[in-house]
């Protein structure tokens, strides 16, 4: 099946980028280089590379770090699949190995991270796109999240502006908060744009496997579509490789999210993807990374937003001429969520 094809084709690039760890990561961890010992550096995602999304996103600031101070550091990745057992039982094993910053990617998990960062003082966390109250800069807990709200709103009213039906859709790959938020932001965009419009909103499926799905995001795309909807927003992970495709068999708009997803589909679904909203989960990783290696990391939560650059909308040389003529329509409403005069809904 096609979609098949395009999912593997996306994992097979992502490989490619593994080359970096010989640089980087897939050394004698915590060896002595010169008159210092390495820090060791761990990252554990929720399925594996090649989403061209979330994982992706954040594995490309490890790459970034590595660039620039990877003398300093080595890295291994390690990936949690439904198949496992326990989250709980995989971090701690992880844990084990006493690195000095575990990044923990994906916030399906958060409880499990808070009880093995107790139990492990001495080993720093950084929480990717999850959020923990209460947390002080002497915690050995740093939540590293994200005002996804801010950046899908751009989405909805991008949406609504290049709708022709009035009726656009939301997909997400499960129901979780931070799936919520894009939703939610999408929505008030699209209504800020248009209270009228139409918003179909699904979810791919009830656990993780919804961001691995690709055929069963297409199903629901195609649905969406048959129903009327002429732009579909995705957040749904490597399930957005089909929805992508449903989106350019049918001639419609998609909208990307995590990365800029237009630069990595195939040629003949480019014109189809009208932009992506950037989450800068490799900023984040990168950050976090820089402030371990110069001793400045501290306990606590991180937001990234529009302000910052964290969240935001993408434009290459293939989407600048379908978003030519609403650019200055997303500028002024980024200006005003800046400012304040849009307040963006989370849920």
């Amino acid at each position: 099946m096609k979609t098949n094809r395009l999912f593997l084709i996306l994992a097979a690039a992502a490989l490619l980028s593994m080359v970096f760890l010989s640089g980087c990561g897939q050394k004698e961890a915590g060896r002595k280089t010169g008159d210092f010992q390495k820090l060791k550096v761990a990252m554990v995602i929720i399925g594996n590379l090649g989403d061209k999304s979330f994982n992706d996103m954040a594995y490309a600031g490890i790459e970034q770090a590595g660039q620039d101070f990877g003398e300093k550091f080595d890295f291994e990745l390690y990936n949690y699949t439904t198949d496992d057992e326990n989250y709980e039982d995989f971090l701690r094993s992880v844990a084990q190995k006493e690195y000095d910053l575990i990044i923990a990617a994906g916030n399906m998990f958060i409880e499990e991270q808070v009880r093995t960062a107790a139990d492990y003082p001495r080993t720093k966390f950084a929480a990717l796109d999850s959020a923990v109250p209460g947390l002080t800069e002497e915690s050995n807990i740093t939540c590293l999240t994200f005002k996804e709200n801010e950046g899908s709103f751009l989405m909805g009213a991008a949406a609504a502006l290049k709708s022709k039906n009035g009726k656009v859709g939301f997909i997400g790959g499960m129901q979780l908060p931070v799936i919520d938020k894009f939703k939610a932001g999408y929505i008030a965009g699209a209504k800020y744009i248009d209270p009228e419009i139409e918003v179909f909103e699904n979810y791919i499926e009830d656990n993780s496997s919804g961001f691995s799905n690709p055929d069963k995001g297409k199903e629901i795309a195609t649905q969406q579509i048959k129903a009327g909807a002429d732009v579909i927003f995705q957040a749904a992970g490597g399930s957005g490789a089909g929805i992508i495709e449903a989106a350019s068999q049918q001639k419609i708009f998609v909208i990307g999210s995590d990365s800029d997803q237009t630069l990595i589909v195939p040629e003949d679904h480019k014109p189809f993807v009208l932009t992506s909203m950037i989450k800068r989960c490799d900023l984040a990783v990168y950050e976090t990374i820089k402030s371990l290696v110069n001793q400045e990391l501290k306990g606590g939560c991180r937001e990234f937003d529009l302000r910052m650059s964290g969240v935001g909308y993408a434009e290459n040389d293939y989407n600048k001429s379908l978003i030519a003529e609403i650019k200055p329509r997303l500028e002024e409403i980024k200006a005003k969520i800046i400012s304040g005069e849009i307040k963006v809904p989370t849920n």
